[in-house]
């Protein structure tokens, strides 16, 4: 850790007491007695703390903390004044002063542990400013990646944090909710992405060729092998591999997988000689591999091989904020016949984030490709969803109803029935209330409901037409 100090002050004989008492307690120091000549030493050197007094002769450092600490980036600053006015420590506070203390200044055990956690700061504010630049280049170089969300702003992070490193990474996510991007994403920002970056999906080769796929094989190897080929992980070497849908891998190739792991080798089909590589391994899966373990599906010595960092991606319905910059995005890459971007109303925006998109980003973005190809209107509207995307609207307006608590409330305090009936009329409407929120809480699950509500299935039949609740709302057990 630097342990650099400046002290800034016009009295030479502070310097050198406050000097004294740091090289004592093992601190290196400088010392400056202007503005201009704080410049200098910040501009040659690095500090990880700066002493500042704020009355210097060319200038109050007060008016000047800001460009200081531009120029010394990460610095940590100290203000330091025998005018101890709430006005400057104020200032020194708002202009980002680290703290504030008065002179004469007290050499003991409080000031040490003042020193040492203002140095932290300093750490920490490179930790910081690395993790932005990591994030910024994550954010420039895979704009595929859409949203601002909580959930993937943490993502990003995580790709900054890891990129870097050689670990094994395991991206779990449902389908469609982007695994391929995210793996695509920590390669371009990693040390070997000027290495080659080779995906291959596991699902999408037969099981019999996948082996022979991975790791390739010798001329003669089998009937049919008239020349040597190359394997996927050979191709990898030196930069990235991607096994999408691990989950899918037979338990043999498992075995084989675990070997290259552990021993960062392989053979060839057809071959006693072993292939050295060196590459990076990043695995993605839509299933649950604890469930797999338990069923014997999955080895459980390779689950905690390949999940050494694990990066969970949420579905599409969990950052339904995210929803409106997707559609955007996808409008914007997808222009019709004519090579023209539509556009799309706000209420149409607005009954897309009622549907939970099982099929996640994927499942969206065909939905506005379609929509795109086939209206004719420049502007998508609620009625092109109706039309290109029957049973999804039918399915939102299955579960969608229009309460207005705000009418509500209003309506029981208007409520100008009978004084005998008031009591059962605003009784009704609160608990109908009670049950259409639920129903909607469930998706119209009749079991489900009824187990909430406590409520017996018949009684609950009962309630809905006594109260004229749409039995359209309600699915099947």
């Amino acid at each position: 850790m630097n342990k650099k100090i400046l002290i800034v002050d016009d009295e030479p004989n502070i310097i050198k007491v406050i000097g004294i008492f740091l090289k004592k307690n093992n601190f290196n120091f400088d010392g400056a007695s202007s503005l201009a000549e704080t410049y200098k030493l910040i501009k040659e050197n690095e500090y990880s703390l700066i002493f500042l007094d704020v009355n210097l002769p060319d200038g109050n450092s007060l008016d000047y903390l800001k460009k200081i600490k531009k120029i010394s980036k990460n610095s940590s600053v100290i203000v330091m004044t025998a005018q101890d006015t709430m006005d400057n420590a104020i200032k020194s506070m708002k202009m980002g002063a680290y703290d504030y203390i008065d002179k004469p200044i007290n050499l003991d055990d409080d000031l040490i542990l003042l020193i040492n956690r203002a140095i932290t700061n300093y750490k920490k504010n490179i930790q910081i400013k690395k993790l932005e630049s990591d994030l910024d280049k994550v954010k420039k170089n895979i704009n595929q990646i859409i949203g601002n969300s909580s959930q993937i702003q943490k993502i990003f992070k995580e790709i900054g944090k890891i990129s870097n490193s050689d670990h094994t990474i395991l991206i779990r996510g449902e389908s469609g909710t982007g695994k391929e991007l995210i793996g695509k994403a920590i390669h371009e920002n990693s040390d070997n992405s000027k290495g080659p970056y080779v995906q291959v999906n596991i699902t999408a080769i037969p099981g019999d060729l996948l082996e022979s796929e991975l790791f390739g094989y010798e001329k003669g190897a089998f009937t049919g092998a008239e020349k040597k080929k190359t394997g996927r992980f050979e191709e990898a070497n030196s930069g990235t591999i991607l096994l999408d849908e691990i989950g899918d891998m037979s338990l043999d190739l498992q075995s084989k997988l675990l070997r290259v792991l552990e021993e960062k080798k392989f053979y060839k089909l057809g071959s006693q000689k072993p292939t050295s590589f060196n590459a990076r391994i990043i695995t993605s899966t839509n299933k649950n591999l604890e469930n797999l373990i338990d069923s014997k599906k999955f080895r459980e010595d390779l689950f905690y091989r390949l999940n050494t960092i694990s990066i969970d991606l949420p579905p599409l319905r969990e950052r339904k904020e995210d929803i409106e910059l997707l559609i955007d995005h996808f409008l914007e890459k997808y222009p019709d016949s004519n090579n023209y971007n539509k556009e799309i109303e706000l209420d149409l925006i607005e009954l897309m984030k009622e549907y939970d998109w099982p099929g996640n980003i994927r499942e969206l973005e065909n939905c506005i490709k379609k929509m795109v190809i086939m209206s004719s209107n420049s502007f998508l509207s609620i009625n092109d969803f109706k039309e290109y995307h029957p049973i999804i609207f039918s399915n939102i307006k299955k579960i969608q109803t229009n309460l207005n608590y705000d009418v509500l409330i209003k309506s029981i305090i208007d409520d100008k029935s009978d004084k005998k009936n008031k009591y059962k009329s605003i009784i009704n409407q609160v608990e109908k209330t009670i049950i259409e929120s639920t129903i909607i809480k469930f998706k119209g699950n009749k079991k489900r409901i009824c187990d909430d509500l406590d409520i017996h299935s018949k009684e609950f039949e009962e309630k809905l037409i006594e109260l004229d609740i749409d039995k359209e709302l309600i699915t099947t057990d």
